[in-house]
């Protein structure tokens, strides 16, 4: 998620994260290692599973492309 800046995020826990630039990218997948924001580890994730399932038909949405 792309959030204009700057930016300052207070987490469930109290710790708060600070940000002085225009345009942030905040983590929604809860995969980055940069909590609270984006380092796009989703990237790779899913790039590891299309590797790893190079055998298999892609799932449904993926073969129908666009909508």
């Amino acid at each position: 998620m792309l959030v204009e800046g700057p930016v300052e995020v207070v987490a469930d826990d109290g710790t708060v994260s600070k940000s002085d630039r225009f345009v942030v990218a905040l983590c929604t997948c809860r995969r980055s290692r940069t909590q609270p924001w984006c380092d796009t580890s989703h990237r790779r994730r899913r790039r590891d599973r299309a590797q790893h399932h190079e055998h298999e038909p892609a799932p449904r949405d993926e073969r129908e492309g666009p909508r």
